[in-house]
């Protein structure tokens, strides 16, 4: 939430495979932002479930668990990384077993508060861009800052089998869109831009172009 005790937060939205973790990432370098990628956090907790050997559709287990859990963060050439009992699980956080079991495990209203509170928590000490699923329409939906970064099912399912993972793009927005809690949807001041014509680099010098129009200052050339 955009507020006066806040830093400047850029959310970008957008299904899987779109590209805006890549665009996210490289826009945060340009601007000299800190980036933050809300999907990892959400892997990072559903790894842990796994790993305690907790059933993904048991949400009083689930519940149960990251009461007990430390939530800690660390700056990592300039890209946040959640750290869980003092833990970074980066290197889990693509396992197949992961990429099955992330979309039940992040519709668990309690894990969506842990991650939510921890971006609002960081913004209030550095400018951000956020990229994620539900930025723009519920955790920053103050931000004048809002991009929704989307390509379609063909691009997106090749890109997807680029990166080596298996999950299903349709299967995946369906759960993504369709969940009870923050479900997937293009928040209504937020600027589409689809990708699937464009490279990284095309795609950042358009947030940048429109950023400009919203008067927003320190771009860099």
């Amino acid at each position: 939430m955009q507020t006066k005790d806040r830093h400047r937060v850029i959310a970008i939205d957008g299904p899987a495979a779109s590209g805006k973790s890549s665009v996210a990432r490289r826009l945060a370098r340009r601007l000299n932002f800190i980036y933050v990628n809300s999907g990892a956090m959400y892997r990072a907790i559903t790894w842990s479930v796994l790993n305690c050997g907790i059933d993904p559709a048991n949400k009083d287990r689930i519940v149960e668990l990251i009461r007990k859990m430390s939530f800690g963060g660390r700056l990592t050439d300039a890209e946040f990384h959640l750290l869980i009992d003092d833990v970074d699980l980066s290197e889990h956080l693509h396992e197949d077993r992961v990429n099955a079991e992330v979309p039940r495990v992040s519709t668990v209203p309690e894990v969506r508060s842990v991650v939510v509170q921890r971006m609002r928590d960081y913004a209030s000490e550095h400018d951000l861009v956020v990229e994620g699923r539900d930025i723009g329409s519920v955790v920053f939906p103050d931000t004048p800052y809002k991009f929704y970064i989307d390509a379609s099912p063909e691009v997106r399912a090749r890109r997807r089998a680029a990166q080596g993972h298996r999950d299903e793009i349709a299967q995946r927005d369906r759960a993504d869109s369709s969940r009870a809690a923050s479900p997937l949807i293009v928040a209504k001041d937020a600027e589409v831009i689809d990708t699937s014509d464009l490279t990284v680099d095309e795609v950042v010098d358009e947030i940048v172009k429109r950023l400009r129009t919203k008067k927003f200052n320190d771009l860099t050339s």
